[in-house]
């Protein structure tokens, strides 16, 4: 079958996709995440692109691919566009970060703080701002006589005096700048993964993203799920260990956020940090022993708000960093961040949000109700424990199909297969179900007794390798070979008969079938890039109708992003922490008997 590149602007991102294949479909591969309200029936009308040169209108989810494309994408097709608008958000939230810049001219410079401080208040009325010691200190040692340029105050909120119904907010100013240095300020979001950690330049005075750097979690070399790094951190100097890996790691990605946008790191005055309430707990170095008992209590569930330098962060020493709220032992701020990002305090009808990764986080409910599980996946869909897989890098198979007697593949960066990374793993292990290569349990049908239904190019690819039965994805002219052996098909089980218990668990809690549910919500960016079709066929995902099912991208980064942004945004995380109830699966009675019945394809 014939491959064609599409080009994807203004992202400059291109990539590789089979004839026949969807503009959707091929957005969706390069991490693009559009507009589809109706779930790709051509409705809607929202995924709307532009076909270069000649700027043709064309519906990403009715245009196929059948040549070399170049796309531009309207701002308004994209799915979280519409929340960041020129100002930041959408008219829903009100932009109102918690830091913000004052400028004062020389004439109102004044090295007594308290003089200072009514000059800053006569500027920006309805707003107390109070000096604190360590730029009172500051102050001393700068000459306001030669202070031509004037003088920048940077005024943090104080989360404890908050009101959001109040026409006045006292700020603390935490540190000067010399100048005017009003138009440069920015935040960071930091989603930190149980495998990789995602980190945003986001600048604070329109809420555009700067951007965007991401790596693996350096906290993997000490176990690759929360489990053993829990059982790792069994003495403080192993939590400091894991708490240097990540603050190391975070460091890094801003030497190189800002390498990419030409900043100075002393311009970052706030950071919001989201991730399940293991990786919380470490960034904050608070301790983690308990979570690896019954009954696997947090050591905090509140929000923190803590100065970077006693974080040691690279970031403006005065700066503040904020951890979201956790929900209990193994659901943390991130899933508060993905429930903020989709809207599931107001969702009309029953809803499904589902962040798959090492931990699978599931969200389930209406405005009136949710509930939260934590589900343990494994870092299979990671491409972790499968005996040719990776992370999504290139090289790696991405999505399977079967075509004229034969299996196609999509390969990340067009070139040889060297690996299979998560997405074209469920792909495969469908393929295999519907070839009736596998069978139910995931076991291989012996070869002789499907010769007769198997295309011949199909049958040559199931192999033996180390004495038991594999199927060949690819073997490449040096003679490296792509495979699925049975323990990997094994992995694929446990991994989704983990996040199927989760859900089924969820639905009896509130007594519905998978039918009841209206709409699911697929976050992360490994949901991203899975086909629908594959997950059903598996059971990854309930049993509803295609067009159910949205992709929302990494949805906690976005939420991390309103809280960054909005202060608003900051209350109704809180809000929902308190509303979210979390259910301990494998406490519940039928959880030995949903599992075993979870992992049967």
């Amino acid at each position: 079958m014939k491959h064609f590149n599409v080009i994807f602007k203004p992202d400059g991102k291109e990539i590789s996709i089979h004839a026949g294949a969807t503009l959707i479909e091929a957005a969706s591969q390069a991490g693009i995440i559009l507009n589809s309200v109706c779930g790709g029936k051509g409705i809607c009308q929202k995924c709307v692109l532009q076909l270069e040169p000649r700027g043709q209108r064309v519906l990403a989810c009715q245009h196929v691919v059948q040549n070399d494309l170049t796309v531009t994408i309207p701002a308004d097709s994209r799915f979280f566009e519409q929340k960041i608008l020129e100002h930041g958000i959408d008219r829903q939230i009100k932009v109102h970060p918690t830091v913000c810049k004052r400028y004062l001219k020389q004439r109102l410079c004044h090295g007594n703080p308290k003089v200072l401080e009514a000059n800053l208040n006569k500027a920006s009325s309805n707003q107390v701002h109070l000096i604190s010691s360590q730029a009172a200190d500051q102050l001393k040692q700068l000459d306001l006589h030669t202070l031509s340029e004037g003088l920048t105050a940077i005024c943090h909120l104080d989360p404890r005096l908050d009101d959001l119904d109040s026409q006045s907010n006292t700020y603390t100013v935490r540190s000067f700048e010399r100048g005017d240095t009003t138009g440069k300020i920015f935040g960071l979001t930091v989603d930190v993964g149980t495998t990789t950690v995602v980190a945003k330049l986001i600048n604070m005075a329109d809420g555009r993203c700067e951007a965007t750097q991401a790596t693996i979690n350096p906290q993997s070399q000490y176990g690759d799920d929360v489990v053993n790094r829990i059982a790792y951190a069994k003495t403080g100097a192993k939590l400091d260990e894991l708490n240097s890996a990540i603050t190391e790691c975070i460091n890094g990605l801003t030497v190189r956020l800002c390498g990419q946008a030409c900043i100075d790191a002393k311009y970052i005055y706030e950071m919001c940090v989201v991730g399940n309430t293991t990786m919380n707990h470490i960034f904050l170095r608070l301790p983690i022993t308990q979570l690896g008992r019954a009954p696997y209590e947090a050591f905090s569930l509140d929000a923190h708000d803590v100065r970077a330098d006693e974080l040691k962060v690279e970031m403006n020493p005065a700066g503040n960093i904020h951890t979201v709220e956790n929900i209990a032992g193994f659901v943390g701020g991130d899933t508060i961040a993905v429930a903020l990002a989709v809207d599931m305090d107001g969702a009309e009808d029953v809803t499904l949000a589902v962040d798959i990764g090492t931990n699978g986080e599931l969200v389930l409910g209406t405005k009136d109700k949710l509930y939260a599980v934590s589900c343990a996946a494994g870092p299979a869909f990671e491409g972790a424990r499968i005996r040719c897989g990776s992370r999504a890098a290139e090289g790696a198979i991405e999505a399977i199909v079967v075509n004229n007697g034969d299996i196609v593949l999509d390969v990340i960066g067009n070139c040889a297969p060297r690996s299979i990374c998560g997405s074209g793993l469920i792909d495969a292990v469908a393929v295999l179900l519907d070839l009736g290569i596998i069978d139910a349990t995931g076991r291989f049908i012996e070869p002789g007794k499907v010769q007769d239904k198997l295309p011949a190019a199909i049958l040559s690819r199931i192999i033996e390798k180390d004495g038991q039965p594999a199927f060949l994805l690819a073997k490449n002219a040096d003679g490296r070979a792509v495979y699925l052996t049975q323990r990997d098909i094994r992995e694929v089980q446990l991994a989704k008969g983990a996040i199927r218990t989760g859900f089924k668990i969820l639905l009896n809690r509130f007594d519905l079938e998978d039918s009841d549910i209206k709409l699911i919500l697929l976050a992360g960016a490994f949901g991203n890039y899975i086909r629908p079709e594959s997950a059903l066929r598996i059971g990854l995902l309930p049993h509803v109708p295609v067009d159910r099912i949205r992709f929302v991208g990494n949805a906690a980064s976005s939420g991390a992003r309103m809280i960054l942004l909005s202060r608003q945004c900051r209350a109704r995380a809180r809000q929902l922490a308190r509303k979210i109830e979390y259910i301990e699966i494998a406490h519940e009675p039928e959880f030995q008997a949903v599992f075993a019945d979870s992992m049967v394809f």
